[in-house]
């Protein structure tokens, strides 16, 4: 067996070789294109050695490099040490993008090669065009890590489960009728379903075949003809299998999507969206179809929940609020106690508060436990190389969140653990500003989150200062924490945001090497008001757990801010107290209290 990354390079090198190919791309996707894939397709971590969940390794003859962002500069100079792997810190001035690599070093006629089945077609395509320029083939048939890796994960095969319309609020049936009605209208005969949370949402199916993400490995077809549910046949039970033919859905095999669509009528118009549309998918259409390239009707459905679903919202948050309490509670003990806190045993904590409550899954996503400097970094998650204990001299900065049957949350608290500074206050301040000010925002109907995004900015760049993130991302229910297609951040997204789409409130700082500041609520868009200029919309906040007030300047807040700050806290209180026993209760009215 291949044991060490040299090995593995040379054999992978043997395969190129083989197949005329100079240089061969491993990226970090599956063919679902998920933020999470499963271990089945973590062939890049198996090529290199690398574990960030972000990252694409290219090989030639004699180079090899890792591009990744900053988040993973100092993990992957530690694990790629020794492999023969160099590492590219991407978006740096100095390194060059991984097309400039490949033109730099491969002469035309020469072929890049990568396992189309891990590839976006909107990537593919792109990269294969660049190519071309440069007189450079791309060759996308071969997944030459596949004969090479001899004990590779199978694609799992963790049974499904349902999702009851008594919580998802939409029989399949249902869905199927309003994503045909949206392919009539668009002119398509039929829609190719690629990623795994839109296969899940449109069929009333959940799975645990991801890793934060309740969904199962499948594809889905919908047209008017037929709907057809590619999944492994063993992860279907019989009444399940019943329930979906009931509902009009053909099951086929996993495996076998590739053909099916092959065998598509010429004179049919596909609907996909092809950056959620693995190109070897792309390819396996017929060509005479003709492809109308946009985001899903699915995916646009998905987006706007329903009463059911806004109910299981309002319901986990009590849920997600009452762990919340508990943890911070917990933590003071510890704290008060001189015990030691670490970031990872601080999370570990939380997941275990988390699990206690009805209907809990697992965490919605790997929880960013940063205390000091740490939460400087935007995306850092605890390893055991980097947990650091929690003391009492600086910020610390918990997000996370939970997956539960009712609905997702995804949260975020910055905390004083200790005396503030002055400027960690004014930094909290400013950034509970812009919080507030997309909490309150009210906008005409039909506009797109680019326009309202200053709001949560404004506070910050009076003081100059900014953060590069997007402020809000839409929210599944019970389905990925990181859901679009609708958003709120400074770059432009087509997508109108629509009365009934949940999403997060996430304004930030980050002072580098000292500490960050996020404050993060669930928020749902509802209407506002009609005037004689039309429909206006408003966001109502979801999220329930206290602010700290100790970082919070009241004199820097609006009356119309401090308002929103007490009556927010009122809310928390009025609805997480009924549940809490009597020390909750003290405490929580402690952290409520009036500023």
């Amino acid at each position: 067996m291949i044991t060490n990354i040299p090995e593995r390079l040379f054999a992978l090198r043997q395969a190129m070789k083989e197949k005329e190919i100079a240089a061969y791309i491993v990226p970090s996707s599956d063919p679902h294109l998920s933020e999470y894939p499963a271990d089945r397709w973590k062939s890049r971590v198996w090529i290199s050695g690398f574990t960030g969940s972000a990252g694409t390794v290219v090989i030639t003859a004699d180079k090899a490099g890792l591009w990744t962002d900053s988040r993973y500069f100092l993990q992957a100079e530690m694990q790629l040490a020794d492999t023969g792997i160099e590492l590219y810190k991407a978006s740096l001035p100095e390194t060059p993008t991984i097309l400039d690599f490949l033109c730099e070093e491969l002469t035309k006629g020469q072929t890049v090669g990568f396992d189309g089945a891990t590839y976006s077609a909107t990537d593919g395509l792109k990269l294969e065009k660049q190519l071309q320029q440069k007189g450079i083939k791309l060759e996308t048939a071969y997944d030459l890590i596949n004969p090479l890796w001899e004990d590779r994960p199978s694609i799992p095969t963790h049974p499904i489960f349902e999702m009851p319309v008594e919580l998802s609020g939409k029989s399949v049936t249902d869905k199927l009728n309003e994503i045909n009605d949206q392919l009539h209208k668009a002119g398509a005969d039929c829609l190719i379903l690629g990623a795994l949370d839109e296969v899940a949402w449109t069929f009333n199916i959940r799975g645990t075949d991801v890793t934060y993400n309740p969904v199962a490995v499948a594809y889905g077809f919908v047209s008017e003809k037929e709907s057809v549910l590619f999944i492994d046949p063993k992860k279907v039970t019989a009444e399940i299998a019943a329930h979906l033919k009931n509902e009009g859905v053909t099951l086929a095999d996993y495996t076998k999507i590739g053909a099916y669509l092959a065998q598509l009528p010429a004179d049919y118009t596909v609907c996909l969206d092809p950056a959620r549309t693995n190109l070897a998918l792309y390819h396996a259409i017929p060509k005479e179809c003709r492809i109308i390239e946009d985001i899903t009707p699915a995916n646009h459905l998905k987006s706007i929940k329903n009463e059911t679903e806004i109910q299981g919202f309002r319901n986990v948050m009590v849920k997600d609020g009452i762990a919340m309490t508990r943890f911070f509670i917990w933590l003071e003990q510890q704290m008060a106690a001189g015990e030691r806190v670490t970031e990872l045993s601080a999370a570990e904590k939380l997941t275990a508060l988390r699990a206690e409550q009805p209907q809990y899954l697992m965490d919605s996503f790997g929880a960013i436990s940063s205390y000091g400097a740490h939460g400087a970094i935007v995306h850092y998650t605890p390893t055991p190389e980097s947990d650091i204990p929690l003391l009492p001299d600086s910020l610390y900065l918990l997000d996370s969140g939970g997956q539960y049957m009712d609905g997702t949350t995804d949260i975020t608290r910055t905390i004083a653990l200790g005396e503030p500074t002055e400027q960690m206050r004014k930094d909290f301040t400013r950034t509970l500003k812009g919080m507030i000010g997309i909490a309150k925002c009210k906008f005409p109907a039909g506009i797109r989150g680019c326009l309202i995004d200053v709001f949560a900015r404004k506070a910050l760049w009076d003081a100059g200062i900014q953060y590069l993130h997007g402020t809000c991302h839409g929210v599944g229910h019970c389905l990925n924490v990181h859901e679009g297609p609708q958003s709120i951040r400074m770059e432009e997204n087509p997508v109108i945001l629509r009365e009934g789409m949940v999403m997060s409130d996430e304004p930030a700082m980050y002072r580098t090497g000292e500490y960050g500041i996020r404050t993060e609520n669930i928020i749902l868009i509802i209407e506002d008001s009609e005037t004689q200029w039309g429909k206006f919309l408003t966001f109502e906040t979801l999220t329930l757990c206290p602010i700290d007030t100790r970082l919070v300047i009241p004199e820097m807040l609006s009356t119309r801010e401090h308002a929103w700050l007490n009556k927010y806290h009122q809310m928390v209180y009025d609805r997480l107290s009924p549940h809490l026993n009597e020390e909750e209760k003290a405490w929580l009215r402690e952290k409520t209290r009036e500023i």
